[in-house]
């Protein structure tokens, strides 16, 4: 008998400790930290990265140690920013190359190691972190088997312009995509040019003129 009550208390806990687990919500920290969570397939010697703002660059993170590259004037960036974007110069055999453009990013992040990972593969067709909203588009929970990442998406260009937030499933082992839930538009701005602007039509409709009636004339007798 006790027995069987250590056994079923046992499970109850791992059960309520996996649960927790899988729900636990974590916001992304910053760009700049969640790019420093990459973890390159190839083994190669060295990598720095480093974010260039208005023609100066910073590195922001060096692993394997310092090297000497060649600064670079475009690259990537994947999360919007004005004047501003990544590259990543690192050393492999002896020689130094470039990470400039989305498609050498996702070569040299290979397969998904963690979150952060996941979010910037995403962010290559279109997903974003967004800074200002992460309780709705930049947010992570994981089960064993998932990562499940609440993101933001430009939606809409036009009038008016449009966020819309995702809940994206990542699979650890192959990090495909396996689901894609649509929570929404949170931001939907019109500007005084947008001709759907609802404000604006409203100010511009006005009542029509109620029209004069008849003058009623009176007969004399």
């Amino acid at each position: 008998m006790i027995k069987i009550a250590f056994r079923l208390t046992t499970f109850i806990c791992m059960f309520w400790a996996i649960l927790g687990y899988s729900q636990e919500k974590k916001k992304f920290s910053s760009i700049p930290n969640i790019l420093q969570r990459i973890s390159p397939d190839d083994k190669v010697d060295s990598w720095t990265l480093v974010y260039n703002s208005y023609g100066k660059g910073e590195e922001i993170k060096i692993s394997g140690g310092k090297m000497s590259y060649i600064p670079q004037f475009s690259g990537f960036n994947l999360f919007p920013s004005e004047d501003s974007f990544y590259y990543i110069a690192y050393s492999l055999g002896g020689k130094i190359n470039y990470v400039l453009d989305v498609e050498a990013l996702k070569k040299f992040v290979g397969k998904i190691d963690n979150p952060q990972e996941a979010a910037i593969l995403l962010a290559s067709d279109g997903y974003i972190v967004d800074e200002e909203f992460k309780d709705l588009a930049g947010n992570y929970h994981e089960d064993q088997s998932n990562y499940y990442l609440d993101l933001g998406k430009v939606t809409s260009r036009e009038c008016p312009y449009q966020k819309t937030h995702y809940t994206l499933t990542v699979n650890k082992a192959t990090g495909l995509v396996s689901n894609v839930k649509d929570n929404g538009t949170y931001i939907e701005l019109y500007n005084k040019k947008c001709a759907n602007n609802p404000r604006l039509l409203k100010i511009e409709k006005k009542e029509e003129p109620k029209k004069d009636e008849p003058k009623k004339t009176t007969k004399r007798r």
